[in-house]
């Protein structure tokens, strides 16, 4: 798993790429702040990565979570982690 980021010159915006690696997996989705929680399935490569973008306003911080086959996982290398009282478990979390 991986996050990259492009901060873009032209707005005060980040690109995010969040990259799965799950060659077994048949579905990875996204949840967190920037969707309003919403599951967002990410697009399925050759290679077995899944991934997705998203343009988020920069100052701020995300917790956002990954469904890999109905089962929630964390990013492994996210920024940080943050726990969630609702879920009664640990967000991972984007800076941007």
């Amino acid at each position: 798993m991986s996050i990259t980021k492009q901060y873009l010159k032209s707005k005060p915006e980040c690109k995010i790429t969040f990259c799965v690696s799950a060659k077994e997996a048949n579905k990875v989705e996204v949840a967190g702040d920037f969707n309003n929680w919403k599951l967002t399935e990410l697009k399925k490569y050759k290679n077995g990565n899944f991934k997705a973008q998203y343009n988020l306003p920069v100052d701020k911080e995300y917790q956002f979570r990954y469904v890999i086959d109905g089962q929630w996982t964390n990013e492994t290398e996210a920024d940080n982690y943050k726990w969630n009282e609702f879920a009664a478990t640990e967000n991972a979390v984007v800076v941007v």
